[in-house]
């Protein structure tokens, strides 16, 4: 009920402190912290500011927030100054900008601090980390859970608040507030319970589903801040496909628009049930079209919970592919035309159909190559002779990059971890005899944890994007042979 509460309060006073401009308006400020409370307000400020800086210690967001409460509530009681809170804020301002700022590091505060007055305040309001791609946070045990919160509550709470919104501060903030709350609210009843382990038993089972909701909530957004929607269509599509190759193109591209828009709509709603609402919408839609197609939609779809049933069908590994004919490649004239971005959309899907174990990241470098090809080439003055020179390049370049990628993941998913490594070991001996032990072990190591972290489902997009690069043809090496080759 409080999570309740706190959402409908949020849906007319955007949340902050700190996120936006409204935080230097003062009657915003004061409305949401006479409607929440000291106590609430300090709760929201701690999970708002964590989101925001989720690269920041626990001692600078611990700084940030008494800051902050202290100024709402000097400025906000009856009879206090209207300059109060303008001529605080600008403190806090000025105090972000100096040397020793015991606020949360960002290497854009110093571009802000050229500016004066509220162009500042609004340059540092912002200013916000990217998201922690792989979530930190790691749940104790309950003994370990209860005993560090018999030992300081406040303090416990203090800490949980900041370690979960900084590891899951792409997942929408009415989801996040939810998930908070009823965590910190099992933990203070468990704790006290003549029975505590039937007690955490039963508060995590009713907890599940909106558990689930911010692990899968933080992904898809995560995802969507990092590729944007129509790439993040792209990328739900390639998903569909490795896992329903049989499926057509027809058959899975309204689903993947329709998952981007979901995102689209809820990753920034302040709306209670967004989420939760759109993506049990669209996990409907996507049983309703695959389920009689692939047993094991059918599998993931049974029962009436569809968060699970989503987070079942985000985890399905890639189904192996079929034996199809050679992916029809699209003409110039196509891609040039005013449906060039589907036909290039259609010709990758085929791809990623005949090769279902290759990672998501390298589709979307594909198809942010793609993008960047049609860009250059459709306004050249000759397209069809730049396009046949990229395709040209992509011809030799592109099979033996895909079939490298697709057999690295296969390998992954079906061997257990010592014998991929073994595997591994032994294909770099053999294509790098003169290797030495130090290198091979680097090597192996390296492309290990590529694996481990980016073959599953889910795998990290900006981590995993960094790290495909695809080495440049031949005729885009330096005389001599020298870098980039």
């Amino acid at each position: 009920a409080p999570a309740r509460a706190e959402a409908q309060i949020l849906l007319t006073n955007p949340p902050l402190p700190a996120l936006t401009g409204e935080a230097y308006l003062r009657d915003k400020v004061c409305q949401q912290f006479k409607s929440l409370g000291k106590e609430n307000f300090r709760t929201l400020t701690i999970v708002t500011n964590s989101r925001k800086y989720s690269n920041a210690t626990f001692e600078e967001i611990s700084h940030l927030v008494q800051e902050i409460v202290s100024l709402a509530e000097t400025c906000c009681a009856d009879g206090a100054d209207p300059s109060c809170y303008d001529a605080g804020s600008s403190a806090l301002s000025a105090k972000s900008c100096g040397g020793d700022s015991p606020f949360p590091f960002h290497p854009g505060t110093a571009g802000c601090c050229t500016h004066e007055g509220l162009e500042q305040k609004l340059c540092l309001a912002a200013l916000r980390h990217p998201p922690q791609e792989l979530p930190r946070y790691v749940q104790p045990s309950n003994e370990e859970l209860c005993q560090a919160f018999k030992k300081d509550p406040k303090d416990f709470a203090d800490r949980f608040l900041y370690e979960y919104a900084s590891s899951y501060s792409q997942a929408p903030l009415p989801v996040l507030l939810a998930s908070t709350k009823t965590f910190l609210s099992m933990v203070s009843t468990c704790c006290i319970s003549p029975m505590p382990t039937a007690c955490f038993l039963k508060e995590k089972l009713e907890r599940k589903t909106l558990s689930l909701l911010t692990l899968m909530s933080n992904r898809a957004c995560s995802r969507f801040a990092a590729y944007g929607k129509d790439k993040v269509s792209f990328s739900f599509l390639t998903s569909l496909a490795q896992k329903t190759p049989g499926a057509s193109f027809e058959d899975l591209f309204p689903l993947a628009e329709d998952a981007a828009e979901v995102f689209s709509q809820c990753c920034d709603s302040l709306a209670e049930d967004c989420m939760q609402k759109k993506l049990s919408e669209h996990t409907a839609k996507v049983c309703g079209a695959l389920s009689a197609r692939d047993q094991r939609f059918a599998d993931c779809c049974q029962g009436g919970n569809l968060m699970q049933n989503y987070f079942c069908i985000s985890a399905l590994p890639p189904a192996p592919a079929l034996q199809l004919p050679e992916a029809p490649k699209p003409t110039n004239e196509e891609l040039c035309g005013e449906q060039g971005a589907r036909r290039a959309q259609r010709y990758l899907f085929e791809l990623a159909r005949r090769h279902t174990g290759t990672v998501d990241a390298v589709f979307g470098t594909l198809y942010d190559t793609s993008r960047r090809v049609r860009e250059e080439c459709c306004s050249a003055k000759d397209p069809s002779a730049c396009l046949d020179s990229k395709r040209q390049q992509m011809g030799e370049q592109l099979p033996p990059f895909l079939e490298k990628a697709n057999q690295l993941c296969w390998q992954y998913t079906q061997l257990n971890f010592l014998d991929f490594k073994k595997r591994l070991r032994e294909g770099l001996t053999q294509a790098m005899p003169e290797a030495g032990t130090e290198l091979l072990g680097r090597l192996v190591e390296q492309r290990a944890n590529f694996a481990s972290t980016c073959c599953p489902p889910n795998s990290p997009p900006l981590y995993c994007s960094s790290k495909v690069r695809p080495r440049p043809p031949k005729t885009l090496c330096h005389a001599g042979g020298r870098p980039p080759c």
